[in-house]
This record gives C-alpha cells, sequence and structure tokens, in this order.
C-alpha cells in the first residue's frame, strides 16, 4: 500500500473513531432537552463527516472529491459547534472528553482543508 493510499485509509480510521467517541460522550452527557436536541445534531453531522469522506476516495471525478471533503470539512465545523454546545454540568472528566473531541474535529478541520489546498 503507498503512502497515499495509507493516509486515506488512516483518516477514514480517525473520523470513524471521532464519530464513534462522540456517540461513547453522548451517552454521558446530563439529559436536559438542549443536550438532547443538539446531541442529535452531533450525532448526525459527526457520522457525516467520515461517510463523506469514504464518498470523497471512491469519487469518479476530482470535482466530485472536492466536494465531497469540504461537505467533510463542514460537517466536521458543524460537529464542533454542537460540541461546544453540550452542557456537561460540573463533571470534569466529561469536560475533559468534550474538550478532546472539539481538539479533534478541530484537527480534522486543518486536515480537510489542507487536501483542500492541495487538490486545486
Amino acid at each position: 500500500m503507498n503512502q497515499t493510499n495509507k493516509n486515506q485509509y488512516n483518516l477514514e480510521e480517525r473520523t470513524y473513531q471521532f464519530a464513534k467517541k462522540v456517540r461513547e460522550f453522548l451517552k454521558k452527557i446530563p439529559r436536559t432537552i438542549s443536550n438532547i436536541e443538539d446531541g442529535k445534531q452531533l450525532a448526525r453531522s459527526s457520522g457525516s463527516v467520515g461517510a463523506n469522506y469514504i464518498e470523497a476516495n471512491e469519487s469518479l471525478s476530482k470535482k466530485d472529491f472536492k466536494m465531497r471533503v469540504k461537505i467533510s470539512k463542514k460537517e466536521v465545523k458543524e460537529s464542533r459547534y454542537w460540541l461546544r454546545l453540550m452542557n456537561v454540568g460540573n463533571n470534569q472528566k466529561i469536560e475533559r472528553e468534550r474538550q478532546e473531541l472539539i481538539n479533534e474535529s478541530t484537527e480534522l478541520m486543518k486536515i480537510f482543508g489542507s487536501i483542500l489546498e492541495k487538490s486545486k
């Protein structure tokens, strides 16, 4: 497997792990009305990040690839927004998890931005 393919699959796995960790986080937060509603949005957007990246890797054209990567970037940015809105109460352990997810979403945004820059 060449380096490009290896990086693609690492990013596919990384986006999968992000969505999985988001789902684990959502099980732990307080069940307030706003957390439930925001959590639904977060679950959707976090899953869409990796799904669109997989689609990008299967794309038939460079234009389609770039569009899918743009969608992945948009979805991870949206995920970060919902994460920032989550209310974890006074639980420091859950707050640390939230911060780690926010950091990962920021890194993923930068990675997708870099991919878009290189594919111009």
